[in-house]
């Protein structure tokens, strides 16, 4: 499947009221394991992606690694890849839509992107962050790629902040992030089903949640209308406690 072909393949599995769901990878292996699993997209996660080469959350890990490592994913499955690049390297959007090129080019082609200061404190103005998007959007379109631009927006993860109060907040973001070129809306963070619910009721975009405490099981996020579940870093702390808990079988003193 072509490159762009793959691109209009992911789009169209975001459907509201009927979530795709997103079991995150962190390298090749993995990712072939939950293609051979049946998964119609590979999604990474920032966290776990540095983590399983040592580094802290945040763009600790270098870029060119990320773009080394999600190339080989890329290039190990034959679904389309979405990977999440956190605030893109860069505040400054030419830059940072720069960077994306380079995850273009390796054969990526969504990404989550979001709205939180890496390197200090709080979320990007909105017309800033929707600047950054549109900077993204228009080196995708140049490359021919219908990119799906995930925007993230933390806005949830104040924990000041009742999820009803950043209600308008949230459809505020999502109405200039779209008109900027995003795809759909990702609130990792927001967990209470009123407001999910509420969200999707009213915004353009499809949504997209992260599986935590609290979250509402499937049927209910169906209902809500979102259309997008990921399990975020999840999969990675199961697989490794399994490491641990086999490596620590193994090291017992035989009876």
């Amino acid at each position: 499947m072509q490159r762009n072909e793959l691109a209009q393949r992911l789009a169209a599995l975001h459907v509201k009221g009927d979530p795709l769901r997103l079991y995150n990878a962190w390298d090749a292996g993995s990712a072939k394991a939950i293609a051979g699993a049946g998964a119609p997209v590979v999604a990474t996660s920032s966290w776990a992606v540095a983590a399983a080469q040592g580094y802290e959350d945040g763009e600790a890990i270098p870029l060119s690694l990320v773009e080394h490592i999600v190339g080989r994913i890329a290039a190990a499955v034959d679904v389309p890849v979405t990977v999440d690049f956190e605030g893109g390297y860069s505040d400054d959007p030419a830059t940072a839509a720069a960077n994306v090129a380079r995850l273009l080019d390796a054969g990526v082609v969504g990404i989550n992107f979001e709205d939180r200061i890496v390197a200090g404190h709080g979320l990007h103005a909105i017309q800033a962050q929707a600047e950054r998007i549109a900077a993204i959007r228009g080196v995708a379109r140049a490359r021919g790629v219908d990119l799906f631009i995930n925007a993230r927006t933390d806005l949830f993860f104040d924990p000041d902040l009742a999820p009803m109060d950043g209600l308008q907040e949230a459809r505020e973001r999502a109405k200039a992030y779209a008109a900027a070129g995003a795809s759909g809306l990702f609130v990792p963070g927001l967990v209470d089903a009123r407001v999910i619910a509420a969200l999707c009721e009213t915004i353009e975009l499809p949504v997209n949640v992260m599986v935590g405490p609290g979250l509402p099981e499937l049927p209910a996020l169906a209902r809500a209308g979102v259309a997008r579940v990921s399990y975020g870093p999840g999969p990675y702390l199961a697989a490794m406690e399994g490491v641990r808990a086999a490596a620590q079988a193994a090291s017992a003193p035989s009876a």
